[in-house]
């Protein structure tokens, strides 16, 4: 009984806080990530679901995967897919923080409407780009009809080579709005006094973006960045309704081949290993983020 009051004083209490957030996190997040990390040491596939007979084969799932040329080709889509997102997504919304941190009566209403495509659900974005961008109906094709760039229209979803530029161009127009915001909210943090003096001094907009803007915005894009890598690089509904991972695995990246292997093909012991490389490439990515938060902290 008094070990029980003991932990109940108050600079314990901080434990009662934080016990609902830790069992919800051990049993939904914990448990997935261990089961699937045992599945994938095991040779699990809809023979052998529900008979018992999975027995562990060690590293071979992860040598096989990293032998076949598809779970290849979905590694470097992946990363295509996410260098290109951020960079426009970067490039775009920092331009237009830039903009809309001048003051002008709309700014702040106009600001408020480019949170809209970040708050859609992903399905909803992900079947309006299918339409935009289908070959007879789609509105891109139109348009590019319209003003003569084409002759005939382009099947983007369905060759190899504008089906990844469809889906970027998708996700692009999606992550604009979080860029936005938050370097929107990092240029409010820099002091006006330093723009004033530096314009005393004779400093152009040019020096000012390059020996100001950037310098103290540095944690914010840093910490932009490496969310906007994980955010990214785990995108799989996006891709999944536009493109399936097609044409001929153009597509395809490490969340999609995962849901593949495990759900159409039912090996699930090599989707679960392709879900776990997945996964340790976004843990170091994070590591990395607590790292340089701490660093700014410090």
């Amino acid at each position: 009984m008094g070990k029980i009051k003991e932990f109940f004083r108050y600079d314990n209490i901080g434990l009662l806080f934080v016990m609902p957030a830790f069992i919800y996190m051990a049993i939904f997040v914990g448990y997935p990530i261990v089961s699937n990390i045992s599945l994938s040491f095991k040779d699990v596939s809809v023979r052998n679901l529900a008979n018992g007979e999975q027995n562990y084969i060690g590293l071979a799932n992860y040598i096989e995967i990293f032998s076949d040329e598809v779970f290849r080709k979905a590694l470097v889509n992946t990363l295509i897919f996410t260098i290109a997102c951020l960079v426009f997504q970067f490039l775009i919304g920092f331009c237009l923080a830039l903009f809309f941190n001048k003051r002008f009566k709309v700014a702040k209403p106009v600001r408020g409407l480019l949170m809209i495509p970040w708050m859609m659900p992903m399905t909803v974005t992900a079947l309006m780009f299918k339409f935009m961008f289908s070959t007879d109906v789609g509105i891109i094709n139109y348009i590019l009809k319209s003003i003569g760039l084409i002759k005939e229209n382009i099947e983007w979803l369905t060759t190899p080579g504008t089906a990844m530029a469809a889906v970027v161009i998708a996700n692009i127009w999606i992550g604009i709005p979080f860029n936005t915001i938050l370097l929107s909210t990092g240029l409010t943090t820099i002091p006006q006094e330093l723009y004033e003096s530096a314009s005393v001094d004779g400093a152009n907009k040019i020096q000012k973006l390059f020996n100001i803007t950037i310098p103290l915005l540095k944690p914010t894009i840093e910490s932009i960045l490496v969310l906007g890598f994980i955010y990214t690089f785990k995108v799989y509904d996006l891709v999944y309704v536009m493109t399936e991972g097609g044409p001929v695995n153009s597509t395809h990246l490490l969340s999609t081949y995962s849901y593949k292997l495990s759900f159409d093909m039912f090996q699930y012991s090599k989707g679960s290993a392709v879900a776990n490389v997945l996964f340790l490439i976004l843990l170091a990515v994070g590591m990395l983020y607590i790292k340089i938060t701490m660093e700014g902290e410090e």
